[in-house]
């Protein structure tokens, strides 16, 4: 059998010809010196496995939780041991979920998540970070109300991945820019690799990830509802970035568009000036870390 010592030297080998590439397989970090000297903040990035995708009717099956601290300016010191646990759904676990994660009902068979322990985990954390923040939060709010209470930030998201050369945003692809693979869809393997991608320089802006997570998790957005808008400005609203809410979910049927403080006012100029033609009262909703991505926005 081949030692580690032996295949790390074929890997070196093999990356100094610009006709191969060396993936590794993903290994927890060690803890390392705070060179920032600021002093640390506890996160919790988690991840979720479900039975669907719509958080009002299916559930989660299998839940994980890591901790990690970090410095004010995006150094990850350190992580600890993560929470790992299935769950039993009321209904059987659909086979299109197994063969992508392949938890079955023989495994979820008699497992509950003891709420107490989540609550071991979230309360102390100072930041909750998921990649798909969106998908995540909604879940985990209706399962555990005191993630309601956190600030949430989201590593698929908030850091412009397109901008630092990369042509997708999905976990796995990321990974696998980074150099690294791990076994993908259970739910702790995907923090792991999470929290190695915020450890991670940024190719092009020569930051770690987390330090640009945190700049933008940290800026107050404002979500602009372009109500009762002219449909013939549908395909103008849509190429600026705005989204149609069709749902009957308590929100106005309309489009709307997330935009940074610093361009709020401009935003409100366009929809008035070339949008409605006048000056009209429109839904402007604040929006910060504590309630972005939740279901309640």
């Amino acid at each position: 059998m081949t030692d580690q010592a032996e295949l790390e030297k074929l890997a070196a080998i093999l990356e100094e010809s610009d006709d191969f590439r060396v993936l590794r397989r993903l290994k927890p970090r060690d803890s390392i010196k705070n060179t920032s000297g600021d002093e640390s903040r506890l996160g919790l990035f988690v991840d979720v496995e479900t039975t669907g995708l719509d958080p009002l009717k299916d559930e989660i099956i299998e839940l994980a939780m890591l901790p990690f601290r970090y410095s004010l300016k995006g150094e990850v010191i350190a992580m600890s041991e993560p929470f790992n646990r299935l769950h039993q759904p009321s209904t059987p676990v659909p086979p299109t979920v197994t063969a992508l994660t392949g938890i079955t009902n023989e495994m979820v068979a008699g497992q509950r998540i003891d709420s107490d322990e989540i609550l071991q985990f979230v309360e102390p954390a100072d930041l909750v970070v998921a990649h798909n923040a969106a998908f995540d939060r909604r879940f985990l709010e209706r399962f555990c109300p005191t993630f309601c209470t956190k600030p949430w930030a989201c590593s698929m998201a908030e850091i412009d991945w397109a901008a630092e050369g990369y042509e997708g945003t999905k976990l796995a692809y990321l990974a696998m820019g980074c150099g690294f693979f791990y076994d993908r869809h259970r739910a702790a393997n995907d923090c792991f690799a999470g929290v190695e991608l915020l450890s991670r320089m940024l190719p092009r802006s020569g930051v770690t990830g987390l330090a640009s997570l945190l700049a933008r998790a940290r800026q107050t957005t404002w979500r602009i509802w372009a109500t009762n808008s002219p449909f013939e400005f549908k395909d103008l609203l849509k190429a600026r970035g705005y989204r149609w809410n069709g749902e009957e979910n308590g929100r106005p049927r309309a489009w709307y568009v997330d935009v940074p403080d610093n361009r709020k006012d401009a935003e409100l100029d366009y929809l008035w000036q070339e949008i409605y033609k006048r000056k009209v009262d429109l839904d402007i909703t604040r929006i910060t870390a504590i309630d972005r991505y939740s279901g309640r926005i």
